[in-house]
């Protein structure tokens, strides 16, 4: 038996992007996230993220860390935290004081993961971040904010009360290999957003190992990638709920992103052949099947990375289905 048979068993984690369903309100949006972190923590996934976006219909999680406090309340024991937190729009110091809050009512339970891309359009971006070149100051925003966290701080004149002295893991999220090298020379963990951009996953992952520098807070290099997975009864039930991120995708590239629609019968009644060779581009690494295929995809996926951590996204409309995936997956 090869190697890629061989079932392997590494963490699972889910990202969710609190998407707003086409004829439900984001009320609605809340409440199903948080029986999807409960059931996520009662079948044994390790973290359940969030992600900063703004200005999209079809995403509810702008005020992330307000998000991320209500899923801790509502769970248990899941870690919760941020996929990410677009540090450019924020103060660093700000963000410390925010999760130094979480880590406080919900200590041993709360990660950071950061990015670098605004997150939105360029016009919403403006409104946010107000100075256009915030981006190029990543590197230093995220130095900043990590000695907000240092216990080695207290003799500053600006501090982070709460956040100072607190053990809040912190991330570098990627979307390309810019953040490879930063994640590699701070010594922090590497989460690779291969679920929408997977051009340069593998380039992402070598850069990062290649160059880890061991720190304070991580020894060896750490991991994660995110993809797109569906589960179903038959792989015929996993492609038809796949439609679904298939038309919301197609929304992203018209530039005209709308609420995560229902699934159709057949995707080519609703996306031409041009934008479904772009979606199949974007979606390298999304997975559609029944049990025993989704595990020799995730086999083969791990296999071919060697990462520590995957991260799960499920576009599905239908709630019940959407849970089920997850149920099946970590069985898988």
């Amino acid at each position: 038996m090869s190697n890629v048979n061989k079932s392997i068993r590494i963490p699972l984690s889910i990202l969710d992007l609190a998407t707003v369903r086409e004829g439900k309100s984001i009320a609605d949006t809340y409440a199903n996230s948080l029986k999807l972190a409960q059931l996520a923590e009662q079948l044994g996934y390790k973290r359940y993220w969030l992600a900063e976006h703004h200005n999209m219909e079809s995403i509810a999680s702008a005020a992330t860390s307000v998000l991320i406090g209500y899923i801790a309340q509502g769970t248990k024991t899941i870690r919760v935290g941020s996929g990410g937190i677009m540090l450019p729009n924020h103060a660093p110091l700000v963000i410390a004081e925010q999760f130094g809050t979480l880590a406080t009512l919900y200590p041993g339970r709360i990660d950071l993961g950061l990015g670098r891309a605004p997150g939105t359009d360029q016009l919403t971006s403006m409104a946010l971040r107000r100075d256009r070149y915030a981006a190029y100051d990543f590197p230093e925003q995220v130095k900043e904010l990590l000695t907000y966290f240092s216990a080695n701080n207290r003799t500053s004149k600006i501090r982070a009360i709460p956040g100072e002295g607190l053990d809040i893991p912190v991330w570098i999220l990627g979307s390309s290999t810019d953040s490879a090298y930063l994640a590699a020379a701070m010594g922090l963990p590497y989460a690779f957003a291969s679920h929408f951009a997977p051009a340069h996953l593998m380039e992402a992952l070598q850069i990062y190992r290649n160059n880890f520098k061991p720190s304070v807070y991580l020894q060896q290099p750490y991991t994660m990638a995110a993809i797109n997975v569906i589960a179903a009864g038959t792989t015929e039930e996993a492609v038809y709920l796949g439609t679904s991120f298939q038309q919301l995708f197609a929304g992203v590239i018209r530039g005209n992103p709308k609420p995560l629609p229902m699934p159709v019968d057949n995707i080519n009644s609703a996306v031409s052949p041009l934008e479904e060779a772009a979606i199949q581009q974007m979606l390298t690494y999304s997975f559609r099947g029944d049990q025993e295929l989704i595990k020799e995809k995730l086999n083969a996926f791990i296999y071919a990375t060697k990462v520590d951590e995957l991260m799960i996204v499920s576009h599905v409309y239908d709630q019940e289905a959407k849970r089920k995936s997850y149920e099946l997956i970590m069985n898988v």
